[in-house]
């Protein structure tokens, strides 16, 4: 018998069936003592990395100010630095970025500071 190739072995991979696959998946299985589930089990494991890694900077919307919207100004005020006037305008304006790229630890106190004032707030 002659010895397939690597070339060869894709070769028939390529034209097979998915029953003749299944059939080719059991008998490596039986024959070699292995699961095809274990490699899928690996793979998972970045996945849960990924979740674990939280965006490191997010933008900060403001979606509504609610029925407190002066208490929103002054917090929007304070959050940005704008005057009055630019603060007002950005509240008329929902949905509105307030701040991008900023660290979710202090998006987390913005968000915090603009909810106890009454405004509903996006992380994005």
């Amino acid at each position: 018998m002659a010895k397939l190739t690597q070339e060869d072995i894709l070769a028939y991979l390529d034209e097979a069936t998915i029953l003749e696959l299944n059939d080719l998946i059991k008998a490596i299985e039986d024959k070699y003592g292995v699961t095809a589930a274990a490699p899928v089990a690996a793979a998972a494991a970045p996945a849960e990395d990924a979740a674990d890694a939280a965006p490191k900077n997010v933008t900060i919307v403001l979606t509504s100010f609610g029925d407190k919207k002066v208490a929103v100004i002054k917090a929007v005020r304070e959050i940005t630095g704008l005057g009055l006037v630019d603060a007002k305008k950005l509240v008329d304006a929902v949905p509105s970025e307030l701040k991008k790229d900023v660290p979710a630890e202090e998006a987390e106190k913005i968000k915090a500071t603009l909810t106890d004032a009454g405004a509903t707030v996006e992380l994005k």
